[in-house]
């Protein structure tokens, strides 16, 4: 036994007293051995454990809108935030797309997701004790933006019927269920005459605005549509080759991306008004604070407000308009 090759004895005498003692320590031995340490828990771990001793885990996810590196960062140091301000372990699960995020909320896979406006009702719609409860500063007034290649005769339009002059373009969206990639740009191009019958071959749909950007670029397709602060984002990076594609409109303003969490299963599961503590580690974010200031600064903003449902009335009559929401 290799708890013997730890003890040296030099000389044991064989009597039954001896015996009987030997077979107590090595009991007690064992037992001690065996006995589940409780040494080294966190206070976050301890009061994320439930009833049965079992760890609580708070599974965060997000649409797939960027290159799956700058997501697995932005949500690993958010993850870590959010599991020090509750007390549980949270932890990022990442999804293979927009479809794959409604899907495993709706079947209680994730708990809190950051969603678009699309996805976003989608999802509420699917799990009616859904609840919308923060988005950035900028997402009551968010924009996409039109890009076109250099080659493509494509200019700087200023009136939303100039859109009419992509008729016979080539056009590449983002997710099919993108609201700054698809919804409401394929809304304004409605609003301006233009349906996707009048594009040249059928529209693309590159999965994410990174690759929208580089697929425009690249003269893939003439035109695209994105999500107006990664365009910007990118640009100020220097990831966009700007003398190969360049914005030519930007759309009026709209709710888009926000924070949905099931309020009822999380609540049941980590105790009353969680839903509000989640909320309220959001809206502590704090630009001024160095540790908040990087999360802020991954998701472009300055801040996190309060939003709620009602606020997603118009993306909802988008999305049964062009198909994306149906009874």
């Amino acid at each position: 036994m290799a708890l013997a090759s730890k003890f040296r004895f030099t000389s044991v005498v064989s009597t039954p007293a001896v015996s009987t003692v030997l077979g107590v320590l090595l009991v007690a031995s064992l037992s001690w051995r065996c006995t589940p340490s409780t040494t080294g828990t966190t206070s976050s771990e301890s009061e994320g454990t439930g009833a049965e001793g079992t760890q609580q885990t708070l599974n965060v996810g997000a649409i797939p809108d960027q290159d799956p590196e700058k997501l697995q960062r932005l949500y690993g140091i958010l993850a870590d935030y959010l599991s020090s301000e509750l007390g549980v372990t949270v932890s990022y699960q990442p999804v293979t797309d927009y479809a794959a995020a409604v899907t495993a909320f709706k079947v209680g896979d994730l708990d809190l997701v950051w969603f678009g406006g699309l996805t976003g009702v989608q999802a509420r719609l699917q799990v009616p004790e859904a609840e919308a409860i923060a988005q950035r500063d900028i997402d009551a007034e968010f924009h996409s933006i039109f890009i076109a290649n250099a080659d493509s005769g494509l200019s700087p339009i200023d009136d939303i019927q100039e859109l009419s002059a992509l008729t016979g373009k080539t056009i590449t969206f983002g997710s099919e269920s993108s609201t700054s990639g698809r919804l409401m740009p394929q809304h304004f191009l409605s609003e301006a005459g233009v349906s996707l019958e009048d594009f040249k071959g059928e529209p693309g749909f590159s999965g994410s605005h990174d690759a929208t950007i580089k697929l425009v670029e690249s003269g893939s397709y003439e035109s695209g549509a994105l999500n107006e602060q990664v365009w910007l984002d990118r640009v100020a990076e220097g990831e966009v080759d700007t003398d190969r594609v360049q914005a030519i409109w930007q759309t009026p303003a709209y709710y888009d991306y926000h924070w949905v969490v099931n309020a009822e299963a999380v609540d049941a599961e980590f105790g009353a008004d969680f839903t509000e503590k989640i909320q309220a580690a959001l809206l502590k974010l704090d630009a001024g604070n160095p540790e908040h200031a990087e999360i802020l600064e991954l998701f472009g903003a300055e801040k996190f407000i309060e939003t709620q449902n009602e606020n997603y009335a118009q993306i909802e009559a988008v999305g049964r308009e062009i198909g994306k929401i149906s009874d």
